[in-house]
């Protein structure tokens, strides 16, 4: 059983509960999915793998650096002590693992522009490359972030037209738009069988 920590600090809770409900059916893996909202939820779920929902990303620095909650130094801390623990950034969740903001290093080595490609009624929905999933991916992008520099210690995974819109730095992706709202679970996959064959 893989135990999944969802970080609640804003965003699509339930299409990501569904998302990877669905992805672990797809792949007949069995999981736990445990909301994250404080430090200490972290500590007692003991997940084997992460995924950082959407959302407004000043919204979840102000609410996961509050003392009531503590998640957000919780959950770098977390990754940060063991690089091959998998996670799943989308959107806001992109921008955190790339900027987190906390005096350390990114998590993701790539650089990351918040907002983007526009305001809300800018959101869009677009067929893209991916090279993870070696298909097109039903991409949609909502206030969604852009990538500005990738590292060279990242992998470019995915793109709309010459657009880089995912990166992979080991067993960590970000993705600048929302797969949990697509019917297409790939990502979710991805994450999923990664973190069976880390915890093999």
């Amino acid at each position: 059983m893989l135990r999944i920590g969802l970080v609640m600090l804003q965003g699509a809770r339930h299409v990501h509960i569904a998302a990877l409900t669905s992805a672990a059916a797809d792949a007949d893996i069995e999981i736990e999915i445990h909301e994250l909202r404080k430090a200490s939820d972290l500590i007692q779920a003991e997940p084997d793998a992460l995924v950082f929902p959407g959302g407004e990303s000043t919204t979840m620095r102000l609410t996961g650096n509050d003392p009531a909650s503590g998640l957000l130094p919780a959950v770098f801390s977390w990754l940060r002590a063991d690089a091959t623990r998998p996670v799943l950034g989308t959107c806001a969740g992109a921008i955190l693992l790339c900027d987190p903001r906390d005096g350390g290093e990114p998590l993701v080595a790539a650089e990351i522009d918040r907002n983007a490609f526009g305001r809300q009624v800018d959101s869009f929905q677009s067929a893209l490359k991916s090279s993870l999933l070696a298909r097109d991916f039903p991409g949609v992008f909502i206030r969604a972030p852009r990538f500005t520099n990738v590292g060279d210690s990242s992998e470019v995974v995915a793109t709309l037209g010459e657009e880089v819109v995912g990166v992979r730095f080991g067993n960590r992706l970000a993705l600048t738009f929302h797969p949990e709202l697509s019917n297409d679970h790939g990502f979710h996959q991805w994450l999923l069988e990664t973190v069976k064959k880390v915890a093999a």
